[in-house]
């Protein structure tokens, strides 16, 4: 019985080893939407929580959700960088229109970025 035990648990080492060794690389279309993730807004541009940033916070929301379908759904590398592509799109789309809307309005975005 010892042996057998001494077996399933150097098995089960060894599944481990062998799944964290073959951890997949980012896709190009993953990372940059995690770059995307990064520049989301976490508060209201100067500190107005009107109806548009509960509109960008729930879009947000929903292309995460959407963004989790498809990769559920995906049966290949191309609908895995499909999935990520468009959730990368939706997340800077959703972010520009909310930052010209607020400036229309006379709310300016007072981030700086650089280099991006």
């Amino acid at each position: 019985m010892k042996t057998l035990t001494t077996l399933i648990v150097a098995g089960g080492m060894m599944a481990a080893s062998i799944g964290t060794a073959s951890a997949h690389t980012p896709l190009p279309e993953e990372r940059m939407a995690r770059a995307e993730v990064n520049q989301i807004l976490s508060q209201p541009i100067a500190g107005v929580a009107n109806d548009r940033w509960f509109d960008y916070r729930s879009n947000i929301g929903e292309a995460k959700k959407e963004l989790q379908s498809d990769l559920k759904r995906a049966t290949d590398l191309e609908d895995r960088r499909d999935a990520w592509e468009e959730y990368a799109t939706e997340l800077a789309d959703e972010r520009e229109d909310y930052v010209k809307e607020m400036a229309e309005r006379g709310y300016r975005d007072g981030r700086v970025t650089i280099g991006g």
